[in-house]
């Protein structure tokens, strides 16, 4: 009975070993998981389909979805309702998961012209060629610029007054 009981003690600890890094394991993965945020307007799509050209004007739009992320400047008047879902892991940099502007476009009275709704695929990835900007001129080194001055100075041209 000895042998049995020690059996027995021997397999619950196995048992209770693997519980544990499986516990270990799975908190593990539960601090690798992707973060998600919601920035910008929070989109509702049956108040996004609610919008009708030619029947709501610009009261009846910001009652609904209330008011613009930003507006035109220039042209027909245009509200845009941007919104962005982004995903991060811990210490890695944000990336968009999903993107949605939606452009209500309006007429000079105030009514609703359009609705046009762009996405994700839609969006530009602008990527610099290098880190320093191009500039018009000769490259100069250290030595030309810390002595690049000596004998230039009162050597402008004749003097004030002299004639």
């Amino acid at each position: 009975m000895n042998r049995l009981d020690s059996k027995v003690g021997t397999g619950m600890l196995r048992k209770i070993k693997v519980l544990t890094l499986l516990a270990g394991a799975g908190v593990a993965l539960a601090g690798c998981s992707s973060i998600r945020e919601s920035r910008g307007y929070v989109v509702d799509n049956a108040l996004l389909q609610s919008i009708q050209p030619g029947i709501d004007n610009q009261r009846s739009v910001e009652g609904t979805l209330g008011r613009p992320s930003f507006t035109s400047q220039y042209g027909e008047p245009t509200w845009y309702y941007v919104s962005s879902v982004t995903g991060r892991r811990p210490l890695v940099r944000p990336r968009i998961q999903a993107h949605s502007v939606l452009a209500v476009k309006f007429d000079a009275a105030g009514n609703v012209a359009s609705v046009d709704n762009a996405g994700l695929d839609q969006v530009v990835y602008l990527s610099p060629d290098s880190d320093k900007t191009p500039t018009l001129g000769r490259e100069r080194g250290f030595l030309e610029d810390l002595f690049g001055n000596i004998g230039t100075v009162g050597s402008g041209g004749p003097a004030p007054g002299g004639g």
